[in-house]
Formats: structure tokens, C-alpha cells, sequence
């Protein structure tokens, strides 16, 4: 290695061949160039302008081969030390190191923990996450889900399902700089969305509890947040819902939403979390009704204090509590009572504000399209006789109050088109089929396949309706219907006939 010039040019060409990297080529590098005197050089010739970053590049792609991972075994004391380097690049490499060796011996979870536990990895692991920069941190932080996908990773990790020792993750977060806290914060929440499995040990080990005290705490706004957008990140965990339902994460957002001092950015993301999790139709088997109601009161509250210049804020709490009504319990309760929470999203559905108020209107109608059940099964669409009769009622009255006398967006008509009484008035205006059968009358992909769905949810609930299909009056509009509905969801461009020249004989004088 007096010369590291011929190393040099070979990893390079190898980390940048541009086709991928197979067993025989990374067998025919390794024949040139064996792996001892590779990670030699990269502990010892650090002086030579661009041989670490090269070297590094190289190994990434030699490991991610099945030939160069099978090599990584016999090589765990270059992780070991890699892992403790003060080069950025050689940790990274180590950690995805890691990676490879994980996904190598993913059918032998015990050759890999026992590789793991002798050699120290995961608490390096864990030091990089915490001490490492943010390229370091995340490529850690994968590592440490991989492990997590079996049994002897989970083990490593969660030692007989206890906390405890120098890698509890409570402990370790209560040591570490804010920074730390919240990057073992993101990697509970990387841990939870692996498996019900984890997310089980996680709650009964009262690792949330790191989100709930961050979230008390609320000192520092950029850090709480972040916590809020790990809690978002949690709501979207289908298995985990349950887990969260049962702690005390809905009161403290319900909290937030309500706490006129805090940011006005917090309160928002407060909101959107707890319309997410409300979405979901299982949480309600894990909560009650009235920690529903206390989330819904607190947007609710939040809507009638709103000003004007608060555009974002609203349009927020709208969307909220249309994620809420996207399920058929969460919409019972938003049109249940004399004064139905419901009343926002039809009134600001019905209002027209002009530009400014655009995204407020936007926001109402997906919102009064999920409360109708357009996103519900067809036996969760119709809700309760109380919750019915206030959603016909608060309809009309907002529109006998907006000179915006029909509803718009094909999303709120396909949900609400199932009533009769909206099926009636929506085949009395002339214009409103006009609009959904034109195939000329959106020009995005999106809008063409909503026009074509609220299409064909019109002439489903006019097939079955026999008061509506006996009508004479109506008679013509279900042919209109299926014609629209023959055409397809898509944009037929007329053939425009162009010009064209006639050769002909000249004419002799």
C-alpha cells in the first residue's frame, strides 16, 4: 500500500459503476484487492485526498452484495471499531454495515443476535443515534428496526421485555442533550410502527410516556413540535392504535388544542393528530364517548374564537373534524345534540368568502364528504335517526343563508346523494347533472375520476330509488347518466379535422 492510487481508482470505478453490483464482481474485486488490506487502508492511509469517502462508498456496495455480506461475520471487529470512529463516513458505512449483516441472516436470528450481543453493537448503536450527525442518526436508527424484526433483536433491544441497564431507552433519554431526547423519542416511535409486538412492550414499559412529559413540558416550541409530528407519525400505525387510545395522549392534545397561549402551530398539529386518530373505527372499542366529545368540544372551542386573520388555524379545525366524521361513530357524534359540531364544517361548506377563503371552503367540503360517508361501506353510510335528521336540517338552513343555493364538490354530492331528499334536489338542478356528465368538465386526473364516481353515485341511488326513477320528470336524466358513465372516467378529446391541402392536376390556359 506504499501506492494507494491503484485502490483508489478501483473503488472508485466499483462504487460508481452504474449498473448493479453482483456476487462475481465483488468476488473479482476482492481478488485484486482482499478485504484486510481494503479496511487497512481505510484506518491508516486517512491523509490521502479521497480515499476514505472513495473506500467507504466501495464497501457500502461490496456489503450490499450476498457474497460481500457473507463476509461481514468474519469481519465484526472492523464494525466494532467503525462504529466508534470520529469519521461521520466510517460510522455510517458501519451502521449500514449492520444493516446488511441483518438482512443477510434474516432466516437465523440467532447467529445474528449472538453476533450483536458479542461483539457490543447495539449500545454503539445507540451511541451513534444519540451522537452522531444526522446522517449517522438515521442510518442508526434503521438498524436498530431491523433488529427489532425478530425475536433475538427484539431480546437485544428489550431484555426480557424490562427496562433497566445502560441501554434503556427512558434512562438513556433522561441523560442525553434535548437533541438526543429527541432522536431516541423518534427511533420509540420507529420501534413502535415495526410490530404489535413492540409496540406492546413499548406501552407496558411506559416508553410514551418520554412523548406525554415532552408534550407537558412545551418549553421549547420547535421541540414539542417535532414530539407532535412523531405522535402523527404514530396515529398512522394501524396495530398501535389501541395502545394509544389507553393512554393519556388525547387528553393532553384536547389539552393543547384548548390552551389559548400556546402557538397557534402547535394547537394546529394538536388537532390534525387527534382527527386522526378519531378517523380510525377501532379506537372507539378503547375510549369512551366522552373523551371523544372532549376532543371534539376543544375544536369546536377553538372555531368560535377563531378570528378572521386566523385562516390556517381554521381551516385546521375543519379539516379535523372531517377526519373525525370519516368514521360512522366519530359522524354520530358530530351531528348528535341540539347545537351538532357538524355545524362549522356545513356552514363554512356553504359560505363563500372569495381567494381568501378558498382553502376554509376547500377543507369543509372533503370534510362534509367524509361525515356524509362517501369514504364509508355502504352499511356505514346512513347514520343515526338523530344524527340524519340534524345533517338534512343544518343543509338546509345553511343554504337558505348562503346565496350559494346548491352544493358543490362531487365528493360531498356522492356522500350525500345516497338521501333521498339530497337525491331530489340534486336531479331537480338542471345545471348540477350537466356539470357531472360533461366529460369535458375537469381537466386533472384527480377531478375527472371524482366527477366520474360522483357520476355513477347518482345513478345507483337513482336506480334505487322507486319515487325518484318513477318520476316523469326525471326521466331523461338516468339515460344522461349511463351515456356519462359509458364514456368512462377519463377526458375523450374530440378529433380535430385540420386543413388539408388538394393536389390536383394543374389547369392548362
Amino acid at each position: 500500500m506504499d501506492d494507494p492510487s491503484h485502490l483508489l481508482q478501483a473503488a472508485n470505478d466499483f462504487a460508481h459503476y452504474p449498473g448493479m453490483q453482483n456476487d462475481d464482481s465483488a468476488k473479482d474485486f476482492l481478488n485484486r484487492f482482499p478485504l484486510s488490506l481494503i479496511i487497512n487502508a481505510l484506518q491508516t492511509q486517512f491523509d490521502v485526498p479521497g480515499l476514505e469517502n472513495t473506500v467507504v462508498a466501495c464497501l457500502e456496495r461490496l456489503f450490499k452484495t450476498k457474497f460481500g455480506a457473507s463476509l461481514i461475520p468474519q469481519n465484526m471487529l472492523f464494525v466494532q471499531v467503525g462504529l466508534q470512529a470520529d469519521s461521520q463516513a466510517v460510522r455510517s458505512l458501519a451502521c449500514k454495515t449492520v444493516i446488511s449483516l441483518l438482512e443477510n441472516l434474516h432466516n437465523d436470528g440467532k447467529v445474528a443476535a449472538r453476533l450483536i450481543t458479542d461483539f457490543n453493537i447495539y449500545p454503539l448503536l445507540l451511541d451513534s443515534l444519540i451522537k452522531g450527525n444526522e446522517e449517522v442518526a438515521a442510518v442508526a436508527m434503521d438498524a436498530i428496526k431491523k433488529l427489532a424484526t425478530f425475536p433475538e433483536g427484539m431480546e437485544i433491544i428489550f431484555p426480557s421485555g424490562k427496562g433497566g441497564g445502560d441501554t434503556d431507552l427512558g434512562v438513556i433519554a433522561s441523560r442525553c442533550s434535548s437533541l438526543g431526547q429527541v432522536r431516541v423519542m423518534a427511533l420509540v416511535v420507529k420501534l413502535f410502527s415495526a410490530s404489535r409486538a413492540a409496540a406492546s412492550t413499548i406501552y407496558k414499559l411506559d416508553l410514551l410516556k418520554l412523548l406525554e412529559a415532552e408534550i407537558r413540558n412545551s418549553n421549547d416550541t420547535l421541540v414539542t413540535l417535532t414530539v407532535l409530528e412523531l405522535l402523527y407519525e404514530l396515529a398512522e400505525v394501524e396495530h398501535g392504535t389501541e395502545f394509544l387510545s389507553t393512554s393519556s395522549l388525547l387528553q393532553l392534545l384536547s389539552s393543547m388544542i384548548s390552551n389559548n397561549s400556546a402557538e397557534s402551530i402547535l394547537r394546529s398539529r394538536a388537532m390534525m393528530i387527534s382527527g386522526r386518530l378519531l378517523s380510525k373505527k377501532i379506537i372507539y372499542s378503547f375510549i369512551d364517548e366522552p373523551c371523544v366529545k372532549t376532543v371534539i368540544m376543544s375544536i369546536e372551542g377553538r372555531l368560535q374564537s377563531l378570528e378572521t386573520s386566523d385562516r390556517d388555524e381554521c381551516e385546521t379545525a375543519i379539516e379535523a373534524l372531517g377526519h373525525i366524521g370519516s368514521c360512522f361513530q366519530g359522524a354520530t357524534l358530530l351531528l348528535s345534540g341540539s347545537s351538532p359540531a357538524a355545524r362549522h364544517v356545513i356552514d363554512a361548506a356553504f359560505d363563500r368568502q372569495g381567494p381568501q377563503g378558498h382553502g376554509r371552503q376547500l377543507a369543509a367540503l372533503h370534510g362534509l364528504a367524509n361525515i356524509s360517508g362517501e369514504t364509508r361501506s355502504e352499511n356505514n353510510i346512513i347514520l343515526t335517526s338523530e344524527a340524519e335528521e340534524n345533517l338534512r336540517r343544518l343543509i338546509y338552513e345553511a343554504a337558505s343563508r348562503s346565496t350559494k343555493l346548491t352544493p358543490s364538490g362531487y365528493r360531498m354530492i356522492s356522500g350525500l346523494v345516497t338521501r333521498p331528499w339530497c337525491l331530489m334536489e340534486i336531479c331537480s338542478k338542471q345545471d348540477i347533472i350537466n356539470i357531472v356528465t360533461n366529460p369535458s368538465t375537469e381537466t386533472t386526473k384527480i377531478g375527472m375520476e371524482a366527477r366520474y364516481n360522483c357520476c355513477k353515485a347518482i345513478h345507483k341511488s337513482l336506480t334505487l330509488s322507486s319515487r325518484v326513477s318513477t318520476d316523469p320528470a326525471f326521466a331523461g336524466i338516468t339515460a344522461k347518466l349511463q351515456e356519462a358513465l359509458g364514456k368512462g372516467p377519463y377526458l375523450i378529446r374530440k378529433q380535430h379535422v385540420e386543413a388539408q391541402p388538394i393536389v390536383m392536376t394543374a389547369e392548362r390556359f
